[in-house]
């Protein structure tokens, strides 16, 4: 995750969203007339390290403005709760729990025991393929994959039993919740919390429902390529439309497929997103924890499900998995769809995927 939002970055993100909203309200006002709504986009770099964009159709440019700072209000506290890198003045995040491994149960904020509790649960249902508790190994990918990045010619992969010797700290069950005293213990001392797989997808859910509750009833909210639909087009039930992204970029069109969707999530984890080259090989981010490797069965896995934070979950866990397992394991859960790119470039897609594909 990202480094904390100073008061000049914030200036700097509400005069980037000024530009897109008069921008948007220009394009909008090419055909006035009858009072119709229209279509405004605001983007937000400051969030989860990635960009956030927030789009709607609304009947004038404050009501707008009203919906995108609040969802960027609650997104940003949702940031810094599930930080495992800054620490923030009055807050303990998930970085204060990992500091504090083996030593002391922390206080926390009722939306980090939930997402652990969210968290646990999903351990159990893809029998380990989601660990919240793997943070020790992917610590060592993270500095890893950061140094071959800044120095490519000096690029190098980190040492099995290096990696070994961290999974031995990676017990989800040393992760111990105390909900009446509201903490949390790592009761290994160098075990760490990383919810790379899983908060993003899980802050756009739980922030969609803030915002639905205020009035924003239709919009997308896209937070590094978790996109949550919520509600139908302009509240007229027209789908809104959601690309998935070529995983091989330069190579064809640069989106796969344009799904419709209807108050639903699309979330795709794929080998472009972080990555770094080792020898004229490339290393993405996606973790195999029986390997202690980067996956290699696949260029991404898109989900679509209504809930974002199990789409964010599904979308990790199944590309740890193999062909026949994945959709075994997705055939297993109501409403929930997936597509997967192969290495080969071959398309495989659940039995009811087809059915959001526009193009």
């Amino acid at each position: 995750m990202m480094k904390g939002v100073t008061v000049r970055q914030r200036k700097c993100v509400s005069l980037l969203m000024a530009v897109i909203l008069v921008a948007s309200i220009c394009l909008g006002l090419s055909g006035c007339g009858a009072k119709k709504p229209v279509r405004y986009e605001a983007t937000f770099l400051r969030l989860f390290d990635t960009k956030t964009t927030i789009i709607a159709y609304t009947y004038d440019k404050e009501e707008f403005s009203g919906h995108a700072q609040l969802i960027y209000d609650s997104l940003e506290e949702y940031h810094r709760l599930y930080d495992i890198y800054d620490d923030y003045e009055g807050i303990n995040n998930l970085k204060t729990i990992n500091d504090q491994a083996g030593k002391a149960p922390v206080k926390v904020d009722r939306r980090i025991i939930d997402l652990l509790k969210y968290a646990k649960e999903w351990y159990e249902k893809t029998d380990g393929e989601i660990n919240v508790a793997f943070g020790a190994v992917l610590r060592i990918w993270h500095d890893y994959r950061e140094r071959g990045m800044e120095d490519p010619d000096a690029a190098e992969l980190p040492p099995m039993d290096e990696l070994e010797k961290a999974s031995e700290h990676t017990d989800i069950n040393k992760v111990v919740i105390d909900e009446e005293t509201s903490t949390v213990f790592l009761a290994d001392p160098e075990m760490s919390l990383d919810v790379g797989a899983i908060a993003k997808g899980y802050a756009v859910e739980q922030v969609s429902r803030i915002a639905a509750e205020n009035g924003f009833t239709t919009g997308l909210i896209s937070v590094g390529g978790n996109v949550r639909a919520i509600g139908s087009k302009e509240n007229a039930g027209k789908p809104w439309n959601v690309g998935i992204q070529n995983p091989d970029p330069g190579k064809g069109s640069s989106e796969l497929h344009i799904l419709d969707v209807v108050d639903a999530s699309v979330v795709t984890s794929g080998i472009y997103e972080r990555y770094y080259t080792v020898d004229g090989k490339d290393y993405h981010h996606i973790i195999d924890p029986d390997t202690l490797y980067p996956s290699d069965g696949f260029k991404s896995v898109s989900i679509v499900c209504r809930d974002s934070g199990m789409a964010d979950v599904l979308s990790t866990a199944v590309f740890n998995m193999s062909l026949e397992e994945g959709m075994a394991f997705i055939e297993s859960i109501p409403d929930a769809e997936a597509f997967w790119v192969l290495n080969s470039g071959e398309f495989r897609y659940s039995s009811h995927f087809r059915d959001y594909i526009k193009r």
